[in-house]
Order: C-alpha cells, then structure tokens, then sequence
C-alpha cells in the first residue's frame, strides 16, 4: 500500500530545503517505528509504503503530520497510457458505486518524457469512465488525479493535511498549559511554525483535583499526536498560591498569580533549552488579558512571550480547537488553579512597580523553587501510553 502527500510551504525554501525535507522524514519515520515502512521523499512528494494492516496508523499520522497539505492512498501502474486508463477507470467505478454522479481527471506530467500532455492525458482516461459518470470540469463530485512522474500515481479522496513547516524546524519553546481552551491552541499554532514544544501545568492540589491533572495530560497527549513527543511538568503550586491568597491585595491576586508562573517558567525553560515561553492569551478576553496586564507578566519573563491567539475571538478559539480534538476535553468541568480564589473586582491596568512591590513582600522565591523541584513530568509520545517521572 503506498500513501501519496504534498510538501506545504517548506518547498519555498531556499538552500536549506533539504534540512526541512529531512526533518518531516525523520518525523514521519519517528511515528512510524516498527511498522515496516519505507518513506521516501522525491520533487515535492513525500511517500509513504507500508503493509496494508498498518494503514489505520499511517492514516492516522497523516492526519496529524504537519508540513503536508494534503495526502492521499494511491495505486501505483506503468508508464503506459493503456495502463493509466484501466487504473483511473477501477478508480472511477469504485466512486460510482459510492453515488459519484460526475467526475474529472487532474493530471500532472512531472516526468516530460512522458509522450502525452497533462491535457492528452485528461481526455484519453476520461474515456472510459464517461460510460460511468458524466465530465463536469467545474464542480465535480470527485476528482481522479494521475501524477506521472518516476513511476504513475493515480488517486481519488485527497485529505487535507495540517500545513505548516516541520516540527523541530523553528526551536523549542515552553507552552503553560491549562485545562482551558486557549492553551492547546496556541500550543497547536506554534506546532504549526515548526517549534518543538514542552508543556507546563500548575496543579494546586486539593483545591483542583486531580480530574483536572489528567484533564491537561490528556490536552497534552493530543498535542503530542502534532508534535511528536513532549513533556508534561506538572507543578504542585498550592503552597504558593495560598501566600498569594493570605499577603497579596485581592485585586491583584490573579496578576500575582501569573507572575509567580513566569518565575517557575524561566526555570523551566531554562532546563530544557527553550527559546521561548507561549501562553493561550487573547487580548481583552479576560481581566488578566489585558495590555497592561500582559506587559507586567512580560516584564518577569526572562525569554520572549509568544502569544498566538492574542489576536483571535472565542468562537476562532473554539473553531480550531474543534479541529484538533482538543474542544470536547477542554471543556470538561474541571478547574484549573487560575479560577480559584479569582476576585470579583481584579486590577484592569497593572503598574510593573506595583507589582513588583507587591511580589517582593511575598518572600515566595523559596515557595517556587520548591515547586519546581518537587515537579512531576510526564513523557508524551506520538505512538505511547503517559511515561510518569519524578
């Protein structure tokens, strides 16, 4: 069985392209391990042969590889038009009996020693399927493709693939996860640019449950399907948040929260070589989202803030979080730590000054560093069960 995808932007690289090819080889290789197949990557094509009982799994991570824009399953025949008609025409059949009432050929003669033109080709498969389905060039009800290039790939049912560059092609960065909506998102986002990712959670125990902790390492597990693998550190952030709680003004206590995260992030990020920290902020969306809100959480971030949906409303939030099978998990009833102990009146416009007044009255640096120490980390991986560590 043979799988057919095409290249997405990668191909617009200039002199470092085949450092992108390489890498979605790898990471098509990476998610394929143990199942006998044999990838290859050729002019914009990257193919995929593999024993037919490994077909839900290579399905499976096509639909999650990024750096393709589409993908297909394909049969494979001679260079020889005669052959070429009697493998669309089997095609064409099949879609018939599913209820196809027209059709259209999508030729592509990649191979210029090809006797026949792309048109050519066109019309003399369209032949014989004519007995089946009616030619309707303009809105068909499926489209038959025929690439000739080193060998002939016919196929139909074309999918959509996930865009983007491959992961690994643009750095790691750090995603403070959550058991929102928001987060996954912006995770998923810079999946989509090519950064590797590692994810954090703060986790407040007894105040969030731990329903709420397998709630994010299951947000976790499906960004692993993107991104390959990952790591899940699960901070117990209960002893600093109560601090929060008994020394810092009300108003203040969700900016102060953030603050004290960044902190733990820096730490994080620094362990594991990130070059940056991604948050699921959206501007104005809630009270700790706003501009000045976000420059004081900025402000105690030792590396770039990364804020892919600060541009997107909700309902973007939740389109792409439908998509990426993230929506149904997100909005199980269980809360995370920034819901607790909000306050019916939070500061709107906070003043970096202020902030760090209030942080350094705190004395919570020894509450941090003990939470990060104490973490838990999960291994995620494309193909595997969570792997829990100390």
């Amino acid at each position: 069985m043979t799988y057919l995808a095409k290249l997405g932007e990668l191909t617009l690289k200039g002199s470092n392209i085949q450092e992108f090819e390489n890498l979605l080889k790898h990471n098509t290789a990476k998610c394929l391990e143990g199942t006998k197949s044999r990838i290859t990557l050729r002019a914009g094509r990257l193919y995929i042969d593999t024993p037919d009982e490994n077909s839900q799994k290579v399905e499976f991570l096509l639909n999650h590889l990024i750096g393709i824009t589409g993908w297909a399953k394909c049969e494979i025949t001679e260079k020889d038009i005669e052959a070429i008609k009697k493998t669309v025409y089997e095609l064409a059949k099949k879609q018939a009996d599913k209820g196809c009432k027209t059709f259209k050929i999508d030729s592509r003669r990649a191979d210029k020693a090809f006797p026949l033109n792309s048109y050519q080709i066109n019309c003399e498969a369209a032949g014989p399927v004519e007995s089946l389905m009616k030619v309707d060039v303009h809105n068909p009800d499926c489209i038959i493709y025929v690439e000739v290039r080193e060998q002939v790939y016919v196929y139909t049912d074309s999918e959509t693939g996930c865009r983007g560059l491959p992961v690994g092609s643009s750095g790691k960065g750090l995603l403070l996860l959550s058991g929102g909506l928001d987060s996954p998102v912006a995770g998923y986002r810079m999946l989509r640019r090519g950064m590797k990712i590692e994810c954090c959670y703060f986790h407040s125990y007894p105040y969030t449950s731990e329903e709420a902790k397998q709630k994010v390492v299951t947000l976790g597990q499906k960004l692993a399907y993107y991104g390959i693998q990952t790591y899940l550190n699960i901070i117990p952030f209960t002893d600093v948040q109560m601090r929060i709680k008994e020394k810092a003004p009300e108003a203040w206590s969700t900016l102060i929260l953030r603050v004290c995260m960044m902190k733990v992030a820096n730490l994080l990020a620094k362990r594991c070589n990130a070059k940056c920290i991604i948050t699921g902020e959206s501007v104005g969306q809630v009270a700790s989202q706003t501009i000045e809100n976000m420059t004081v959480t900025e402000h105690f971030s030792g590396y770039p803030m990364m804020r892919p949906c600060c541009g997107l409303d909700k309902e973007e939030i939740i389109r792409t979080a439908e998509d990426i099978d993230t929506y149904e998990t997100s909005i199980l009833p269980y809360e995370d730590c920034c819901v607790l102990f909000s306050p019916r009146h939070p500061v709107l416009r906070g003043r970096v000054e202020e902030a760090e007044e209030i942080y350094k009255s705190l004395e919570v640096d020894q509450l941090i560093k003990k939470a990060y120490e104490e973490r838990e980390i999960v291994k995620l991986t494309f193909a595997g069960e969570p792997e829990w560590k100390c």
